[in-house]
């Protein structure tokens, strides 16, 4: 799956049905950080979320998910399951718009590596974190025989 180097947020919600109409709430968090203006028209993307036993896209068990919304909006949103100055070793699961690697860790959470390939495994290092992407740089590539 590709993903936009537009990308503004990401996020998990629940799909409900109000006055004949499918609609999904955007949590107030996301207006508040700046990444989305209210009135403005964006693009959006929707996909299943997975569960715990199903294998994910790279066709690896994922070890949590979160497969609904908050139910109520003022709830506090889980923080991004990296930090600055981590290290983790990862495969490259699609290669972005910018031609920039992305990855996804606990939660789906997403990690764009510039200067990668599709398939690639590679220790990086995260440098910046936001609350709905990381992104990170190379600091090792691994072989797949390791």
């Amino acid at each position: 799956m590709e993903i936009s180097a537009h990308l503004r947020c990401l996020f998990s919600a629940s799909l409900e049905q109000r006055d004949g109409s499918y609609v999904f709430e955007v949590p107030k968090h996301e207006i508040e950080l700046g990444g989305l203006q209210d009135g403005e028209t964006y693009r959006v993307a929707v996909q299943a979320a997975p569960t715990t036993s199903a294998p994910d896209d790279a066709g690896t068990d994922l070890e949590s998910a979160d497969t609904s919304a908050d139910p109520e909006p003022t709830q506090t949103r889980e923080s991004p399951p990296v930090d600055a100055g981590e290290q983790r070793a990862v495969e490259i699961e699609s290669i972005g718009d910018q031609g920039d690697g992305i990855t996804r860790v606990e939660r789906g959470f997403v990690v764009i590596v510039p200067d990668t390939e599709q398939g690639e495994r590679v220790t990086v290092e995260i440098t910046d974190v936001r609350q709905n992407v990381a992104f990170a740089e190379v600091v090792e590539r691994l072989s797949y025989y390791d």
